[in-house]
């Protein structure tokens, strides 16, 4: 099975503010806002969904390639996929662009405020999914709106399974491009609030979008996830993770699962329990691509968690 990517690379700049935004940001003056954080923590993360779910692919021993596109300043990233066995033979340069870049600043509370700038990330759907790649699987995660649309034409033109992971690309789309990206995908993955949004803009419930597709795979944080098969709804328990580190990119991690159990052709209550303990150990370190383990390593804590080995 050759697996094929559809979405974001981009340089992560993750800052922590030593303090709280609502000790700083007054609401009677949000008309007027001007602030500034002083921010001591600064680390560079590689990421983007293409590269997060085929690195954590790479781990599971699943060939994967990735059809992105980058900027001038993608060399670091790039050697670091190399090292990582990650192949980015469909990943496109354009000349006088950045790589997306995400600047995310996160206070004491959690909170978050992040500016994005997509940069070469435009441009992807300047490229079309390659006919000669062998791809069996595919999956259209957030990127440009009109590149998601095309991505999944071009997978259902060619009789390709692909996953929608709308993710934070979701609000990009209407209710009837919604109903299109279901009608033609073989999977959907969303988050609770993703999940929510996307029956109100489609007015189906989840059974209705279950029955549209061959799952609808929802994700809900600490209380797991749910998959919805063949008429079954299978409760996923969460596992808890070693430490609570960072828990951005965990969502990429759980996907990458599901992945691996539709390429090993294993049952929804195991494949989901893969994807929810491949995302608990994500969440144990701060990064989306500093996690790993051997083979032998993932299923040995499969078993001591569910006792039982896929």
């Amino acid at each position: 099975m050759s697996v094929m990517i559809c979405g974001s690379l981009a340089y992560d700049y993750v800052m922590v503010f030593e303090g709280r935004f609502k000790d700083h940001i007054l609401p009677d003056r949000i008309h007027m806002l001007s602030v500034s954080f002083l921010v001591p923590q600064l680390r560079r993360n590689f990421g983007g969904v293409a590269g997060n779910i085929a690195y954590n692919l790479a781990l599971l021993g699943v060939e994967s390639e990735m059809l992105a596109t980058v900027g001038d300043d993608f060399d670091a990233y790039e050697k670091w996929l190399e090292k990582c066995s990650v192949s980015c033979r469909y990943v496109e340069r354009i000349e006088n662009t950045y790589t997306a870049q995400a600047y995310i600043t996160t206070d004491l509370d959690d909170n978050q405020i992040t500016a994005f700038h997509p940069g070469a990330m435009g441009f992807t759907g300047s490229f079309n999914v390659p006919r000669d790649a062998g791809v069996t699987l595919g999956l259209v995660g957030p990127h440009g709106r009109d590149a998601m649309i095309q991505r999944a034409d071009e997978f259902a033109a060619a009789g390709i399974p692909f996953i929608f992971d709308g993710g934070q690309a979701m609000p990009m789309f209407d209710g009837a491009d919604l109903l299109r990206f279901i009608e033609k995908a073989s999977w959907v993955v969303v988050n609770d609030y993703e999940s929510q949004l996307l029956e109100e803009r489609t007015g189906l419930s989840a059974s209705q979008i279950a029955a549209r597709c061959r799952a609808y795979i929802v994700t809900r944080g600490g209380k797991g996830s749910q998959i919805h098969a063949d008429g079954v709804l299978h409760e996923i328990p969460v596992v808890a993770p070693d430490r609570v580190a960072d828990p951005t990119g965990c969502g990429d991690a759980y996907r990458a699962g599901i992945i691996f159990g539709l390429e090993r052709g294993l049952d929804w209550p195991t494949t989901g329990r893969i994807a929810s303990l491949i995302a608990a150990i994500k969440v144990a370190h701060h990064g989306t691509q500093t996690h790993t383990w051997s083979p032998g390593e993932l299923e040995d804590r499969f078993h001591a968690t569910f006792g039982y080995r896929f």
